[in-house]
C-alpha cells in the first residue's frame, strides 16, 4: 500500500475536526494505518458523550522503538479566507486548509514515510503513532491520558518525534529539543468599598496589590542557561471593575503568566508568588495553574541523527531550539526523550493556512530517512 502524502493531507484537511470535533479524522487514520499493517487501538477519554478521540497504532514487536506523536484537532478557521478552509485546495504550489501546517500535514508525511520505507524493504524494530484530538483545546483527555495507558501496556518508546510545525520560515531551520514551562496565576485582593473623600472609612485593595506586583515584576528570575532564554513574568491584566472616579473599589485582581526555563519548577514559583502576596496583602488569594513544566532533551544520538537527515535534505543545519509556546511534548518528556520537527508554521492558526507541496514531499523523505537512521 503506497501512500501519497498530498492526497492523505487533503483527506485529513477535509475532516472538519475543529477541537473537540473529530469529523472522521481518526477513522480515516485507522483505515490507513491498518492498511499498512499497524495494529490500531482507540483510547478515547473524557466525559460520556463528549469523549476526546485518541488513537494508538503500533507495528513491530521488538527492537528500537520510535513513536510519532501528533494531533488531528484544529483551531476554528475564523474569517478572511480566500480558499475554503476545509477544501484542501492547491494553488501556486501550495496546499491550503485549516490544520495543514498544524499539524495534519506532518501526520500525513510520517504515514507516507512509513509506506515509502515499506516499499523498499520490511521495517525492523517498532514504529508507533500517538494521535490525539485534544491538543488545541484544554489537553485534559488527550496525550496526557494516552501516555499512562501506553506505559501500562509496555508501549513507551525509546524516542518520540512530535510533528509540530517547528520551522519559522523554511523547512530545516529548527528542531525543538525542549520547551519552557508555563504558569498562570490570578491574584485577588479584597478591600472595603468607600468614597474617595473618606478613605479612612474604606480599604483600597489596589494599594496592596500594586506593591506586590512591583516585587513580582522587578525580580530577575534567572539569566537563562545554555539551552534556554531567561524566564519571563508578564502581568497580562489588572482589573477593579470600577467605572467611577470617586469610588474606592472593593476588589482588585491581577493575572500573570510566567514562561520559565529549567532553572525553576512550577510549584516553587507558585510558592514565591503566594509569599509575596501574603507579605503585601495578607488577605489576598492566589489561584495558580501549571500547564506544563520546562523540559530539555539533551542532544544525543537520536537528535543528532535527526539533525543530520534534515541537513541532508534541506541544506540547512537546523538550530536546536527551546523557544515558543507549549506543546504535547511537555507530557511526553515525562516518559521518554522527545524532539519536535515538522513543517513551516508561518501561517498556522491564520486565515489561508498553507504549506508548500514541495515541503510536504520533502518532509516525507526526511521522516523516511530518519526511520532508517533510527534503525527501523
Amino acid at each position: 500500500m503506497s501512500i501519497d502524502v498530498v492526497s492523505l493531507a487533503e483527506q485529513l484537511i477535509a475532516c472538519r475536526s475543529v477541537t473537540p470535533a473529530d469529523d472522521g479524522a481518526m477513522a480515516l487514520l485507522t483505515r490507513t494505518l491498518a492498511g499498512l499493517g499497524f495494529s490500531v487501538e482507540r483510547v478515547d477519554s473524557g466525559p460520556e458523550g463528549a469523549q476526546t478521540p485518541n488513537l494508538f497504532a503500533r507495528m513491530g514487536e521488538s527492537g528500537p522503538h520510535l513513536c510519532f506523536a501528533g494531533h488531528t484537532d484544529v483551531v476554528p478557521p475564523g474569517p478572511g479566507w480566500v480558499h475554503d478552509p476545509f477544501g484542501a485546495q492547491r494553488a501556486g504550489g501550495m496546499l491550503y486548509g485549516r490544520g495543514v501546517a498544524d499539524m495534519k500535514g506532518g501526520i500525513a508525511a510520517f504515514i507516507a514515510a512509513v509506506s515509502a520505507l515499506q516499499a523498499d524493504r520490511p521495517l525492523k524494530g517498532v514504529v508507533s503513532l500517538l494521535i490525539t484530538g485534544d491538543e488545541e483545546g484544554p489537553a485534559l483527555h488527550g496525550t496526557k491520558i494516552v501516555l499512562p495507558w501506553m506505559e501500562k501496556r509496555g508501549h513507551i518508546p525509546d524516542f518520540c518525534l512530535l510533528g509540530e510545525p517547528t520551522n519559522p520560515d523554511a523547512l530545516g531551520e529548527v528542531i525543538k529539543i525542549g520547551r519552557r514551562g508555563s504558569l498562570n496565576a490570578l491574584i485577588t485582593v479584597d478591600g472595603v468599598q468607600g468614597h474617595v473623600a473618606y478613605p479612612h472609612l474604606a480599604d483600597n485593595p489596589i494599594h496592596r496589590l500594586l506593591p506586590a506586583l512591583s516585587v513580582l515584576t522587578t525580580r530577575v528570575l534567572d539569566e537563562g542557561n545554555a539551552h534556554f532564554a531567561p524566564s519571563s513574568l508578564q502581568v497580562v491584566s489588572v482589573d477593579v471593575g470600577n467605572t467611577a472616579t470617586n469610588v474606592i473599589p472593593s476588589r482588585a485582581t491581577a493575572q500573570l503568566n510566567i514562561r520559565f526555563n529549567t532553572e525553576h519548577r512550577g510549584e516553587d514559583l507558585v510558592a514565591w508568588i503566594k509569599a509575596v502576596v501574603a507579605e503585601h496583602a495578607p488577605e489576598g488569594h492566589v489561584e495558580a495553574s501549571i500547564s506544563g513544566e520546562a523540559f530539555l532533551t539533551e542532544p544525543g544520538p537520536a537528535v543528532h541523527a535527526l539533525a543530520s537527515v534534515v541537513a541532508c535534505h534541506t541544506g540547512r543545519e537546523p538550530r536546536l531550539d527551546t523557544g515558543g509556546g507549549t506543546s504535547d511534548a511537555r507530557f511526553i518528556a515525562a516518559y521518554c526523550p522527545v524532539a519536535e520537527f515538522g513543517l513551516v508554521g508561518a501561517t498556522m492558526h491564520k486565515a489561508d493556512e498553507c504549506v508548500a507541496i514541495a515541503d510536504l514531499q520533502a518532509l516525507t523523505l526526511i521522516y523516511r530517512d530518519y526511520l532508517e537512521a533510527f534503525g527501523l
